[in-house]
């Protein structure tokens, strides 16, 4: 009878459990950060095959994803800097490299033949520098931009930044209009110059550049200045985010003097949609020190990249993320980089 009267007991206290929604299990503990962010995939915008674009989104994407479990960076190849800035205002790319020139024209709605606004991108950093550098056979006449009238120049895809830049600083020397352009890549062009079919090419790209180490290659060139006309003709004054810069001497085969051009800042830039979380991760491990070297190593224009020099050049306001690193680094932010 008292056996009878334990399972009885028993039995109540184990349905009363189970009513109770008790559990054997211990409670689970809520998922961390990482967790929460597992296996997020991010598209990452470079630009055209063998350009410096290419070469950063790559190797960019590969350092976050081996930094993080829980991030899938994956490069993209484009048409360069003005693509990357219309698709990442849509939300078609998360992180992409734009040129600061095309980054503060287009979110002014003053990109050339587009007055659209591009208000939904945000900067993150300072990439590297990308001079300008007009080239043409070492046996020409050409020794200044003006003396390109009626010539044949090369300034790169439709919509890159190179042939944005080239239109921009042309027209405002007159220019534009009295020569004959031709919408070349940069290795195309190299070819047609050491061929004669063009008089010269012009890119805006971290120096030393692989298409002019071919051309030099094949036959003796020269770079044309490009700071003197900007500066005579109040260039900087118009965009004040080109700069000057030189390119040492003996930078090419044949080059045995110093250049004084102008240069544009490429930008790593986010959507705005981008959260703050993994943009702050992003740039925690783009300029940690082994990410820094591992940049370094990829290509020499990663050089200057530094977090001291981390919003050199930006133009645009910082992402959320990208104003709680730079802070956390030490850094001034002056007001219009304010999200």
């Amino acid at each position: 009878m008292r056996v009878m009267r334990f399972i009885m007991a028993c039995l109540t206290v184990l349905v009363l459990l189970l009513s109770l929604g008790c559990s054997s299990e211990p409670e689970q503990a809520p998922p961390s950060v990482e967790q929460a962010e597992q296996k997020r995939v991010l598209a990452f915008g470079g630009g055209p095959t063998g350009g410096t674009f290419n070469f950063f989104a790559n190797k960019m994407a590969s350092i976050i994803s081996k930094q993080y479990e829980w991030l899938d960076v994956s490069p993209r190849g484009s048409g360069g800097s003005a693509e990357n800035l219309r698709t990442l205002n849509k939300n078609g790319l998360d992180l992409a490299i734009v040129y600061s020139g095309d980054a503060y024209l287009g979110r002014n709605g003053k990109l050339p033949g587009d007055k659209a606004r591009y208000e939904d991108v945000r900067a993150l950093s300072f990439l590297y520098g990308a001079p300008a550098q007009l080239v043409v056979r070492k046996d020409s006449d050409i020794q200044s931009p003006m003396d390109l009238v009626d010539r044949v120049v090369a300034v790169g895809n439709p919509g890159s930044g190179a042939a944005l830049s080239a239109e921009r600083f042309f027209r405002h020397i007159g220019m534009w209009d009295k020569i004959k352009t031709r919408n070349l890549g940069y290795s195309r062009a190299a070819s047609e110059l050491v061929s004669r079919k063009i008089d010269a090419f012009w890119v805006l790209v971290g120096y030393p550049n692989s298409s002019i180490i071919e051309a030099a290659s094949h036959l003796p060139i020269r770079l044309i200045g490009l700071h003197q006309v900007s500066l005579k003709t109040g260039f900087y004054d118009v965009y004040p985010f080109y700069s000057m810069v030189e390119i040492p001497a003996n930078t090419y085969d044949g080059q045995e003097r110093k250049v004084m051009t102008f240069q544009d800042s490429s930008l790593w830039c986010a959507s705005v949609k981008m959260p703050e979380e993994v943009v702050y991760d992003c740039l925690r491990a783009i300029y940690s020190e082994h990410g820094l070297e591992d940049m370094v190593m990829a290509h020499k224009a990663a050089k200057g990249m530094s977090k001291a020099s981390g919003i050199l050049g930006v133009s645009i306001p910082l992402h959320p993320g990208a104003l709680r690193f730079w802070q956390g680094q030490g850094l001034d932010i002056p007001a219009h980089l304010m999200p």
